[in-house]
């Protein structure tokens, strides 16, 4: 059975993190060929009746969906992470569990994500969202860009507001979910839930008694029943780190997920760390959520550049992956006997500066002091913005992301 790619989830709540945020972050780890996208779609109005087209199959469209931002797989409709307009974040993992994920096409972790976060106005709206798609329409289907094999996965999910957070754990329909409110949280690609149950399918326990995976009489621990041998083991060494800094910031957090050493940044023969996200969301609602994006590969020689959400926010073409509608190999049967460039305009540019780093050093690490002085300056403006008194006017920030990425794209030229 093929290992889980190694991704690593966050969140911080008050005491642990500073100035009444909550501060969520992920490190995307995905094959290393993998481009990933940010894309921003407006909330829409759908007619009756209408369908949505997911990754692999069409499922209802509901009536109104809200504004998201998302990292994606260029080659997929989902999302590995993102935020919508209200102040929800969604990030999954692909874990691996007694029971095999199913190679039949149907809706993937990373379509759930989206769907989620473009129908939950709320955590526990967005959970509800996944868990009844999850019992609709299952989950399975190639989690890769690979015609030569299908690699499957169940699906683990954190999910986050103002004021809580969510642990949702899945095996084929079957789920449970932790409620978090304080202290610091990492979810990786191994399950994490115990005893400590705050919600669950309704026939779960008949489920695993049924399997011969619970007897029914001891406390039952959802990733004993449901883990490979010993794969439930805590995993998550960033978390440690988390809890050291004290008061988690979103430098906190961007210093976590840029830790090599921890294993927590990804960069192995197999997997490397795609693309990152850090969230803040103020608990007070008159203040914006800031969401910081890299849309590009390791963080630690990628910069984080901040979106806010406004009305008729800037489109940034320069981080989005070519199109290629009906001929993209990913939607013909068989899928993926080809495999386009879809290498966006950013990430042609960060393979450039990862090339200097490696063969100038000196030019190298010049050019990396002046992108993470940029990305201080973003960060102290965003700082500067959650620490004022008055409302923000959106004609400050609706182009925002729009000029981080244009600015980071002449210091690269």
């Amino acid at each position: 059975m093929a290992a889980a790619p190694p991704s690593y989830c966050f969140v911080a709540f008050p005491p642990c993190s500073k100035d009444g945020l909550v501060v969520f972050g992920k490190n995307s780890a995905r094959p290393r060929d993998e481009v990933q996208e940010v894309v921003y779609f407006a909330a829409a109005e759908h007619d009756p009746g209408s369908k949505v087209e997911c990754t692999y199959i069409e499922i209802e469209q509901v009536p109104k969906t809200h504004a998201v931002v998302l990292s994606r797989p260029s080659w997929l409709w989902g999302a590995e992470m993102g935020a919508n307009e209200h102040g929800v974040c969604v990030a999954n993992e692909a874990v691996v569990t007694r029971e095999p994920a199913s190679e039949s096409e149907a809706l993937l972790g990373m379509d759930l994500v989206r769907l989620g976060l473009e129908r939950g106005a709320t955590a526990k709206e967005a959970l509800d969202v996944i868990v009844a798609l999850l019992e609709e329409h299952g989950q399975g289907g190639n989690y890769y860009e690979d015609g030569s094999s299908c690699h499957t996965f169940q699906s683990a999910f954190l999910i986050v507001d103002r004021n809580e957070a969510w642990i949702l754990e899945t095996s084929g329909k079957y789920w449970a979910a932790e409620k978090i409110t304080e202290g610091v949280k990492c979810i990786c690609n191994q399950l994490s839930l115990t005893t400590k149950i705050d919600a669950e399918h309704p026939e779960l326990r008949n489920y695993v008694k049924s399997q011969g995976w619970w007897n029914g009489d001891s406390d039952f621990n959802f990733s004993e029943v449901f883990s490979l041998a010993d794969d439930h083991l805590a995993c998550c060494s960033g978390r440690e780190s988390l809890e050291k800094q004290g008061d988690v910031s979103a430098q906190a957090m961007i210093d976590v997920l840029r830790d090599k050493d921890s294993g927590v940044c990804v960069d192995s023969e197999s997997f490397l760390t795609t693309a990152s996200i850090v969230s803040v969301l103020p608990q007070d609602p008159s203040f914006p959520c800031i969401h910081y994006f890299t849309g590009t590969p390791d963080p630690s020689r990628s910069i984080f550049k901040p979106f806010i959400f406004v009305d008729d926010v800037k489109l940034v073409p320069k981080v989005q992956s070519p199109s290629f509608g009906n001929d993209d190999p990913a939607k013909k049967i068989p899928r993926f006997q080809e495999k386009p460039d879809r290498r966006h305009e950013l990430y042609k540019a960060h393979e450039w500066a990862r090339s200097l780093l490696e063969n100038d050093q000196d030019k190298g690490q010049k050019l990396m002091r002046i992108m993470l002085d940029l990305e201080k300056q973003g960060l102290e403006a965003m700082e500067d913005i959650l620490s004022r008194t008055e409302i923000l006017d959106p004609a400050e920030v609706v182009d925002l992301f729009y000029d981080c990425v244009d600015t980071e794209l002449k210091f690269f030229k």
